[in-house]
C-alpha cells in the first residue's frame, strides 16, 4: 500500500515539474520580442556583405558572430536571439547590435542595409577591418544612438560631420584607426577630423561621457567647449596634431576620471 502511495505521489510531482516548465517555456516565449520580418531581411544583408577572415580582429576574444545568423525555419524572424542583436522588449525592434571582434572584412558604404534600422541605439564595430572605407554619412539615419563604437576597423578619410548631429550619443570612440602596414612602433592614424567639425561635435553632443579621438589627425587648438561637457568621464585625444594652449579648466569637469592627450 506505502508503495503504490509513494509511486502516486511520485507521479503527481512529475506532472507538477512538467506543467511548471511548460508554464516557464510559455512565459519565455512571451518575453521574447519578435523581430521585425524587415529588420531580420536589413541584417541578413548586411551579413552578406562582409565575408569572415580571421585577420581582421585581433582580440583573444574573437568570433565570427554573424555566422549564426540565419532566417529560422518556416519563415518566421528571430533576429532577436542572434548573436550580437538585442531587440526593445517592447516593440521588437532591433536597438543593439554589437559587432566587435567578429572578423569582419570588406567595404562598408553609405548603401549598406544596415542603415535601415533606424531604431538603433547602441552600434559596436571595434577590432573588424573595413578595409580603409570611410565612415558612411548615413550614420545620421541613428537619431537615437547613444553609442558609437567605430576604433580600429581599418576606417579611413574624413570623419562626416553627421556624427556630430547625433545628440544623443554619450558614448564616441573613433580612436586607433591605423595603417595596417605600418610598424607598431610608429601608428599612422587614417582619420582626419576638421576642427570646424571638432567644434561642432564638441558644441552639439552635450550629453558625453567618453570621448575618444586618439590617431586622428585634427590640426587643432583644443576647443575651449570641451570644458563644457559636464558629464565627461574619459577624454582621449592621443596624437591628434592638436597644438596651443591647453584649457586647463578641462580640471574643474567633476566626472572626469581620466585623462590623455599624449604626444600633441
Amino acid at each position: 500500500m506505502g508503495i503504490h502511495l509513494s509511486i502516486r505521489m511520485l507521479s503527481k510531482l512529475l506532472v507538477l515539474l512538467l506543467f511548471q516548465l511548460v508554464v516557464a517555456n510559455f512565459v519565455d516565449s512571451l518575453q521574447q520580442p519578435s523581430c521585425h520580418d524587415e529588420e531580420s531581411s536589413a541584417l541578413l544583408q548586411f551579413k552578406e556583405s562582409f565575408i569572415i577572415d580571421k585577420s581582421a580582429s585581433r582580440s583573444e576574444g574573437a568570433y565570427p558572430k554573424i555566422s549564426s545568423w540565419k532566417p529560422a525555419a518556416g519563415g518566421n524572424s528571430s533576429c532577436c536571439s542572434w548573436d550580437g542583436v538585442e531587440c526593445d522588449e517592447m516593440t521588437g525592434h532591433v536597438i543593439g547590435l554589437n559587432l566587435s571582434s567578429s572578423y569582419l572584412y570588406g567595404s562598408f558604404d553609405s548603401n549598406s542595409s544596415l542603415f535601415s534600422l533606424v531604431h538603433l541605439q547602441r552600434l559596436s564595430l571595434s577590432d573588424n577591418n573595413f578595409n580603409y572605407s570611410h565612415i558612411p554619412s548615413s550614420i545620421r539615419n541613428f537619431p537615437s544612438l547613444t553609442h558609437l563604437d567605430l576604433s580600429a576597423s581599418v576606417f579611413s578619410g574624413q570623419v562626416p560631420s553627421e556624427v556630430s548631429h547625433l545628440s544623443k550619443l554619450t558614448y564616441l570612440d573613433l580612436c586607433c584607426n591605423l595603417e595596417i602596414e605600418t610598424s607598431s612602433d610608429d601608428p599612422q592614424g587614417l582619420l582626419k577630423l576638421q576642427p570646424s567639425d571638432m567644434r561642432s561635435l564638441v558644441q552639439n553632443l552635450t550629453s558625453l561621457e567618453t570621448l575618444s579621438l586618439s590617431f586622428i589627425n585634427i590640426s587643432s587648438i583644443i576647443p575651449i567647449s570641451l570644458t563644457n561637457l559636464s558629464f565627461l568621464t574619459s577624454l582621449t585625444l592621443k596624437e591628434c596634431n592638436l597644438f596651443g594652449e591647453f584649457p586647463v579648466r578641462i580640471f574643474n569637469l567633476q566626472n572626469l576620471k581620466v585623462l590623455s592627450v599624449r604626444y600633441n
